[in-house]
């Protein structure tokens, strides 16, 4: 993840990352809420008896309708512009969404959530690529640590009724589409506000996610008033309140610190599977779990040091990422 001192509200600005000590408590309070509502979504999803893909397909065009809804009633519509603009990150997202939501319909939350959180590293690569962001030798060997407790996590499974292996595989494509979403995303800052941004990448998601679930063969008949339920659910948890919440929480907090705070998600997620879905969580999984968080929140804080000693220029992004 890419570390900066300034975060961008819903006009595009920069802001001031931090407030007085009110709104730094209330920015942590929402970036606590934020990823839980994001934990949150993986668990209905799970829950909800149709096809990934179809959960997919709903949970965004549901979204989509929302935010556009909002959007227009404020006077600011979605245009060609802003689908234009929001294209490579949509696409990006849209691939994410079809492999998580297909890897968690076959293999444990666990897996698929502590999967996805090696996104940092993937992200801080492609960082020290192209924003001039050095990886130093103590963080190359948390991010080893991070890939050996992923394959402890995984290697613990191996013997439970919900893992699969080719549900970890998904979960391994679906974590590098996250990342190749967040190099988009930041590049949007220049060209989209976060509103339009969201709504465009949500439409293109959805348009995505439709020819795919009909190629496989999944039903996209009207759902139950049961799944409805629980879609309408998803939308408003893991997307309303969700984005929502953390793109207030940014403006209010340092970014770094919630970037950290989406380390979270799996521990929140796999302690839901074990409540709600009574999925199983061994002690082996649970310390190749902490030795994965503890690395990953090594190698987030060492990058957020490191960027407090970067000249402005350097947090500015390169122009061989701007897509068109």
């Amino acid at each position: 993840m890419w570390v900066y001192r300034a975060a961008v509200n819903d006009g595009g600005s920069q802001t001031s990352a931090t407030g007085g000590p009110n709104e730094l408590s209330a920015g942590l309070a929402a970036a606590t809420a934020a990823v839980t509502a994001w934990a949150g979504g993986s668990i209905i999803a799970k829950g909800i008896d149709m096809g990934g893909l179809a959960v997919a397909v709903y949970r965004f065009w549901m979204f989509a309708a929302l935010i556009s809804a909002w959007m227009a009633w404020r006077g600011n519509p979605v245009t060609t512009r802003i689908l234009r603009r929001s294209m490579w990150g949509g696409i990006a997202l849209g691939a994410d969404v079809a492999f998580f939501f297909s890897a968690i319909k076959l293999t444990n939350v666990v897996n698929a959530t502590l999967i996805g959180s090696l996104q940092p590293v993937v992200v801080g690569v492609v960082a020290a690529r192209f924003f001039g962001e050095s990886i130093r030798g103590r963080d190359a060997l948390w991010s080893a640590a991070a890939l050996a407790g992923v394959v402890g996590v995984v290697l613990a499974s191996s013997g439970t009724p919900e893992w699969s292996v080719e549900g970890d595989l998904l979960a391994v494509a679906a974590m590098f589409a996250w990342s190749a979403y967040f190099v988009f995303s930041k590049n949007s800052k220049s060209h989209l506000t976060s509103m339009e941004y969201t709504a465009g990448t949500a439409i293109w998601t959805a348009a995505i996610n439709t020819p795919l679930a009909i190629a496989f063969g999944q039903d996209l008949s009207v759902p139950s008033a049961t799944n409805l339920f629980w879609l309408a659910v998803m939308v408003v948890v893991a997307g309303t309140i969700g984005h929502l919440l953390m793109n207030w929480a940014l403006v209010r907090i340092p970014l770094w610190v919630g970037s950290t705070f989406t380390l979270f998600i799996p521990v929140a997620a796999s302690l839901l599977a074990w409540i709600f879905l009574g999925e199983s969580l061994s002690l082996a999984q649970v310390a190749s779990m902490a030795l994965v968080l503890v690395a990953l929140v090594v190698i987030v804080r060492g990058q957020a040091t490191a960027a407090t000693n970067v000249r402005p220029d350097r947090g500015q992004v390169s122009r061989r990422l701007r897509p068109g």
